[in-house]
């Protein structure tokens, strides 16, 4: 019987990043000290509150079958925690509780998206969102941007690249991997842009909390009219955990729930436990102090990239990266990155994996590193640029 791949899978791009991971562990088993600044994943450990509510919840047995929209006390918790942080009133009834972010973006496209319909996202942006795009026969139309939108779109440019076909648009703030932040009006107009061409708006808000400079407005700040997309994983610690949450309009709620129900039945049932413990006052105080240290980070990386003369257009505000612009030093990333790990041990990401747009002009560096690691990280980097410097003259 002759077997082949189905057709969707052709046009599923992969993480290039993932040959340079790969690269990086082959390195470290043969005993060299690579330092890790390309992967998306802080180094901190769960809250021990969280764990420990974990580990309690199976103790205990809780490892059933939840309702497949989620534990409803942690719906309601979910609730608080946007009255609380946002001023926001969340009916309980529109939280889903799902398998990590991954799963919130799935049923969110998938309840709301025909086969053939155009879904348009920022150029650069994170790349399995346009993958999610695809695998439900939806086009993943990316549009260019740049520093003078703050790496994001605007409602300028929905109305200019909004065709016949288009049902909606998906932004992410702070976004990955320029770590920037949709400017409040500029949210509101594009949520008002969409409303009035009879699309979607989804907002992947998984970076919330991990805000430095001012705070993360939610879309649904503007509007009940939403799909908003969030974690568990990165600013509550908890990614292996794989827990995610997605607030639906009114009209989709019976729909999302009839697919949660077949897709996934439920997400994993300890980890729900766990996840009541992120909101504990000692839990939302350590993940505070957390948020510092990575201010601290990304001020001191950014610093040291632009001494390096790396050209970085805005200053990151949240998330925990940094889209450096590196054509001073090379016309392809993905070479640059691959070579810097092989002499300096050092693995970063390059821009290809993020898009088209000037991808090969820039490198995302994660500061998920202590300072000090960072500090022998710069060091490496310095080293490189200078040897490959004097052995291009």
């Amino acid at each position: 019987m002759n077997r082949i791949t189905a057709n969707r899978t052709e046009n599923i791009t992969p993480f290039h990043v993932m040959a340079v991971l790969e690269r990086a562990k082959q390195m470290a088993a043969q005993g060299h000290d690579v330092i890790h600044m390309e992967i998306g994943e802080p180094d901190f450990a769960t809250p021990p509150a969280i764990v420990k509510a974990g580990l309690q919840a199976i103790s205990a047995g809780q490892v059933k079958y939840t309702p497949a929209a989620g534990l409803p006390e942690l719906r309601e918790k979910i609730a608080v925690f946007y009255q609380q942080r946002y001023g926001v009133t969340v009916a309980k009834q529109n939280i889903f509780i799902t398998p990590g972010a991954s799963g919130a973006l799935m049923l969110a496209l998938a309840v709301s998206l025909n086969a053939g319909e155009e879904l348009l996202m920022a150029d650069p942006c994170y790349p399995c969102n346009s993958n999610f795009a695809r695998l439900f026969d939806v086009h993943a139309k990316t549009i260019p941007v740049d520093a003078s939108s703050g790496y994001q779109l605007n409602a300028g440019h929905i109305r200019r690249h909004w065709t016949t076909a288009s049902k909606g648009v998906l932004i992410a703030s702070p976004a990955n991997p320029t770590g920037t932040l949709i400017d409040d009006v500029q949210l509101e107009q594009c949520i008002q842009a969409v409303d009035s061409l009879g699309g979607c708006f989804y907002s992947d808000e998984i970076y919330h909390g991990l805000v430095y400079d001012r705070p993360a407005a939610t879309a649904l700040q503007y509007s009940s009219q939403v799909f908003v997309i969030n974690s568990f994983s990165k600013y509550f610690g908890m990614t292996g955990w794989r827990v995610g949450w997605l607030i639906v309009p009114d009209e989709f709620i019976d729909a999302t729930e009839k697919l949660a129900q077949n897709i996934f039945i439920a997400t994993a049932t300890p980890s729900q436990y766990a996840a009541l413990a992120a909101f504990d006052e000692d839990t939302l105080m350590e993940l505070e102090r957390r948020r510092e240290v990575l201010a601290n980070r990304r001020d001191y990386l950014y610093g040291q990239l632009q001494r390096l003369g790396f050209d970085i257009a805005i200053k990151p505000e949240g998330a925990f990266y940094i889209y450096a612009n590196c054509a001073k030093f090379t016309d392809d990333s993905y070479q640059f990155a691959l070579e810097l790990l092989a002499a300096e041990a050092v693995a970063v990401t390059p821009g290809k994996d993020f898009g088209n747009h000037q991808a090969h002009q820039y490198i995302r560096f994660a500061y998920t590193q202590p300072i000090p690691r960072m500090a022998v990280a710069m060091q490496r980097l310095e080293h490189f640029l200078t040897t490959r410097n004097s052995t291009t003259r």
